[in-house]
């Protein structure tokens, strides 16, 4: 008896593939979302990393001895820390010989050509300076096979660069609806993707912001195996009652 329920409700349940990217003519993949993708500027409290790219070392190699002096760790939040610099209240970051410099509202490719310029005059010859936002970082969580936060170096890192260093969607995720929390707490927007369309790629809502949330659910099969399960844990020692009762019965 208990073999033929288990049986019945299996019956029940149904196979779905996860389709990921594939040509649709429906509706649009992407709600909640308007706008366009913004890059980001830089903020006081950011950290930036600096280095000069013609000798792959970070900023405060290049400098001469006797250059000038470097900036204290003490100097007010925006001094280096190794090879990173804080973004001071103010808007500036302090970097070796040259001081402060303003980067408050420049985004990363603007703030590294200003800073180049000045490394430029007569302290590094022909540098090409490189300039990373360390501090940014999108959060992953649901079905995906390493949950967590994740750090946002790179520009324009769309939600699919996200998934795959989080490892990619499990068996038990559900591709066609995928949530990203944009704008934090204060005013949070809720955007859902449809990854199993491939015109989803071409949304600028693909474009991760620091502190995205994103949020991968499960799929109707695994939600009805995981409520199969809690059923067959419940009924089966009801099930071996009955079967014990009905043996008591035969025998007597």
């Amino acid at each position: 008896m208990a073999f033929l329920l288990l049986c019945f409700f299996s019956s029940c349940s149904y196979k779905q593939n996860q389709a990921f990217l594939e040509r649709k003519d429906a509706a649009s993949p992407i709600t909640g979302f308007t706008g366009n993708a913004q890059v980001y500027k830089i903020k006081p409290q950011d950290v930036l990393q600096v280095r000069n790219l013609q000798n792959i070392k970070y900023i405060v190699d290049d400098i001469p001895t006797g250059a000038g002096t470097a900036p204290s760790s003490s100097g007010g939040g925006a001094a280096a820390v190794g090879q990173s610099y804080e973004v001071a209240e103010d808007g500036t970051v302090a970097l070796p010989v040259i001081g402060r410099v303003k980067v408050d509202g420049l985004s990363r490719l603007e703030a590294a050509n200003k800073i180049q310029d000045l490394y430029g005059k007569n302290l590094i010859k022909n540098p090409i300076i490189d300039v990373k936002i360390i501090n940014l970082k999108v959060t992953v969580l649901g079905e995906v096979r390493r949950p967590g936060n994740y750090q946002l170096i790179k520009d324009n890192a769309s939600l699919i660069d996200m998934l795959g260093e989080a490892g990619g969607i499990t068996d038990k995720g559900n591709e066609k609806h995928v949530k990203v929390v944009r704008g934090g707490i204060v005013n949070p927007q809720i955007i859902e993707l449809d990854l199993s369309d491939v015109a989803s790629l071409s949304s600028p809502a693909m474009m991760m912001q620091n502190n995205d949330v994103i949020y991968i659910e499960q799929n109707k099969k695994s939600l009805r195996n995981e409520k199969l399960q809690n059923f067959s844990t419940l009924i089966q020692p009801i099930l071996l009652l009955l079967n014990s009762a009905l043996i008591i019965t035969t025998i007597k």
